[in-house]
């Protein structure tokens, strides 16, 4: 029920915004958050980023709308976990052709989704490049991951099932979008 809330809000959002209520292309990343002391389930240590707990995988439209969450253990491969999100693009429209993504989802992931005939692209800085360079239609999952920031309950994972945590990220992502309907609303 909670995410056909969440895609509905969604897909309000975008005609409020001239845009198709269907997708074309999604992108995709993951966030290690630390998971709350003494909770067990999904828990593992993510060697990257040194974070003991679980990974949020998003799968965001390219204006940063939150239409699919998962959350796993911080332990396990980014690629492999998000073939959990192959059920849900294979549910969008025919319209869907191409999903951005990091390195991390360039191996199993990709080749899954060449089966289902929608194209991965690799977002990645120019080599020539040094510092920070935002790379395009990558950097709205980003933003995307800062704006669930502003939610005191997912700063941190405090829940002991996952799916508990999957619901307060689609709940956070639900406000955003009932304040920019009334926001916008023309009263």
């Amino acid at each position: 029920m909670l995410a056909e809330i969440n895609v509905f809000l969604n897909q309000l959002d975008r005609k409020a915004n001239e845009k198709d209520e269907n997708l074309s292309a999604f992108c995709i990343d993951s966030q290690s958050i630390k998971l709350s002391p003494m909770i067990f389930e999904k828990r593992g240590l993510d060697a990257n980023k040194k974070v003991n707990g679980r990974k949020r995988q998003l799968l965001v439209d390219t204006d940063g709308r939150i239409w699919f969450a998962h959350v796993h253990a911080a332990n396990e491969p980014d690629g492999s976990a998000a073939l959990n999100f192959s059920a849900d693009i294979l549910c969008q429209n025919e319209r869907l052709e191409k999903i951005y993504g990091d390195q991390a989802y360039n191996g199993v992931f990709a080749r899954k989704m060449k089966e289902f005939n929608i194209k991965f692209e690799k977002g990645s800085r120019p080599e020539s490049a040094k510092g920070f360079v935002p790379v395009a239609k990558r950097w709205v999952v980003e933003r995307s991951i800062a704006w669930t920031n502003f939610f005191r309950r997912i700063v941190k994972d405090y829940e002991y099932t996952v799916s508990s945590s999957v619901a307060w990220i689609i709940l956070a992502n639900i406000q955003l979008m009932l304040q920019r309907t009334f926001l916008t609303a023309k009263i």
